[in-house]
């Protein structure tokens, strides 16, 4: 399996921004998918997470409201759209997969940078 992310740059606070994860092999709908952030000088962190059919979602408590995790199986692509983006949200942001629930994430991406401006 093989996670591709994009959709990272530079906006300001208040804008808005759609990152995009592809995935290419395994059976992309059998998967829970994750996104995970990380600053500078930080761990990385949860930020959501969606399950494989695209009805369960979670979200860190720094996002809920602003950011919204969604799917679609028949592009094997997940997104993350990013509203009322903060200079706090600033970090790569990383998306994986994993099989189980209470699982561990098995695969990451390489990440794509966030930077938002105040």
């Amino acid at each position: 399996v093989q996670l591709q992310a994009s959709g990272g740059g530079l906006v300001q606070a208040g804008d808005s921004l759609r990152l995009s994860c592809a995935a290419s092999g395994g059976t992309f709908s059998s998967y829970w998918m994750g996104w995970f952030r990380q600053a500078p000088g930080k761990q990385r962190g949860f930020v959501a997470s969606i399950s494989g059919s695209g009805t369960s979602t979670s979200y860190s408590y720094s996002v809920k409201g602003r950011f919204t995790i969604s799917r679609d199986n028949a592009k094997n692509t997940v997104y993350l759209q990013m509203d009322s983006l903060k200079p706090e949200d600033t970090a790569v942001y990383f998306c994986a997969m994993k099989k189980a629930a209470n699982g561990n994430y098995d695969f990451w991406g390489q990440g794509t940078q966030v930077t938002v401006s105040s």
